[in-house]
């Protein structure tokens, strides 16, 4: 099936919540629209697991008394200022939160948690937290204080979550791997990678074992890059599904604000306080997946170590009942090309008036400056046009398929010396190899998990993606949480943090 435009059918870019739209509040946290979650674990004695701990092992410890946030915080704390991860990743901790930690302490010895109850969690120096100094990785923001919470940020503290600390990002969340204000954030993995960008500092700080969570954006793959290239677990929601309030603006039609984890479980917990109204169905109990597998586009430029990681959890799936329904051809290449062309659009919008400072702005943010103020209107609007054509016909494959499941990115974490990632031995920039399998689901606003595969050819983690239809980011979370169940991949870490 050729995905092609259609001028008589076309659907507004902005509306694709599902009209089945329903609030959905949830209890503590343990279910998110009907999707169950595993038994909580066993916590682990106290000293050994703080780092270790995901959102779902803190609150069993926090539950079970071996563990407060205070003493969590103490861990914590001393991991980032001792490790090389916690130099790059995070640029500062939040201050004024020794109140909140009192009180998340108070709140689990009276028994009365609230559902996120000392959760700490990390946020990309994008997204506003009161009183806190929020720069977006750039030289011409100055020593810009938050005024008010993003609504996300609230949100998740009005659960009893407690943002710990600011994360690297790139530039306006898109500038080159080397931030000319705060440097390069490296993998921890490997410090001669990237961790992938623009949610730089995230990745690295879930990698490195220095946070459980920490809220990321993606406009062209920047959650789900970073989650990829540092072996952890990232959701790109469904578009508008988590108010973007607070958030500085990259492009205003693919902006997405999601959560970073370790694993699919964590995210199920966390997701649900992100949002107002949830609008998600909760996924069939008991139902056969029928998963939907392309051979184009999403494998013609993969590392053959990503294919079989990927096949190999395909065979995971199948052998626990998933149908592979193969997907008809897919004409991605106009989807991907319109996404960058409103991207660099958007982003000229944003920032062309500040083209006079130049020689302050990144040289990688710049050079995509310039080029999205070439592009015309006219241009621009038939992107918008093929966007909204693509939305109907991808759609259309979902009453024969739940899910589509892709490789994640081409091939391991790109080299920082020469901004390239190898692929069977080919060295592609950055630019052609980042964003091929994910800027089509910010363009189309689907749901888009990235959860790791395995390792790679280099002993890097490598992933897979997992995409629903608007609305079915509990569909997609709930079979992350089947696949992390049967196998191990999500629990690898760097070898220093292993050791």
């Amino acid at each position: 099936m050729s995905l092609t435009v259609d001028a008589g059918s076309i659907l507004d870019p902005l509306a694709l919540e599902d009209p089945r739209a329903a609030d959905a509040r949830l209890e503590a946290g343990i279910a998110f629209a009907g999707l169950q979650l595993p038994a909580a674990p066993e916590p682990a004695p106290l000293g050994v697991c703080v780092r270790q701990a995901g959102v779902a092992d803190l609150l069993a410890a926090y539950a079970h008394g071996s563990l407060t946030p205070s003493l969590a915080f103490h861990e914590l704390k001393q991991a980032i200022g001792s490790t090389r991860a916690g130099r790059e990743a995070v640029l500062r901790l939040v201050e004024g939160i020794d109140e909140e930690i009192a009180e998340s302490d108070r709140r689990w010895q009276a028994k009365d948690p609230r559902p996120l109850e000392g959760v700490f969690f990390g946020v990309k120096d994008i997204i506003d937290v009161a009183g806190t100094l929020s720069t977006s990785g750039s030289h011409l923001t100055g020593n810009r204080i938050a005024p008010a919470d993003a609504d996300c940020v609230a949100r998740l503290r009005a659960a009893g979550a407690i943002p710990l600390a600011m994360l690297a990002t790139t530039e306006f969340a898109c500038g080159s791997p080397q931030n000319p204000r705060f440097g390069t954030v490296t993998n921890p993995w490997d410090c001669a990678r990237w961790t992938g960008g623009s949610s730089t500092g995230s990745g690295a700080a879930l990698a490195a074992r220095l946070l459980p969570l920490a809220l990321g954006t993606d406009t062209g793959g920047s959650i789900r890059v970073p989650s990829c290239w540092c072996g952890t677990t990232g959701l790109k929601p469904t578009r508008e599904l988590v108010s973007r309030a607070g958030v500085a603006p990259l492009s205003w039609t693919l902006d997405h604000v999601g959560p970073m984890a370790r694993s699919a479980e964590d995210i199920a917990h966390v997701l649900p306080h992100m949002t107002a109204n949830s609008a998600l169905p909760a996924p069939p109990a008991n139902r056969t997946l029928r998963l939907g597998i392309p051979s184009n586009w999403f494998t013609d430029c993969v590392d053959a170590s990503v294919l079989a990681n990927w096949r190999g959890a395909l065979a995971v799936l199948e052998a626990d009942g998933c149908i592979l329904v193969d997907l008809p051809y897919l004409d991605i290449a106009p989807i991907h090309a319109a996404g960058w062309t409103i991207l660099l659009s958007e982003l000229a919008a944003y920032h062309g008036g500040r083209i006079d400072q130049a020689d302050r702005f990144d040289p990688g943010l710049l050079a995509r400056l310039r080029q999205g103020m070439r592009i015309s209107a006219a241009t621009y609007g038939e992107a918008l046009r093929h966007r909204a054509a693509a939305q109907k016909s991808v759609l259309d494959l979902f009453p024969m398929i739940d899910l589509i499941v892709t490789p994640g990115l081409g091939g391991e974490a790109g080299w920082l010396d020469t901004l390239t990632v190898e692929i069977d031995d080919m060295a592609l920039p950055f630019q052609q190899a980042i964003s091929r399998n994910t800027m089509v689901f910010d363009c189309l606003g689907l749901p888009a998990l990235m959860l790791p595969s395995g390792l790679g050819r280099h002993g890097l983690p490598t992933a897979m993606q997992i995409i629903g239809p608007p609305g079915g980011d509990s569909l997609c979370l709930s079979l992350g949480i089947r696949y992390q169940s049967l196998t191990e991949h999500h629990r690898l870490t760097p070898p220093n943090i292993a050791a």
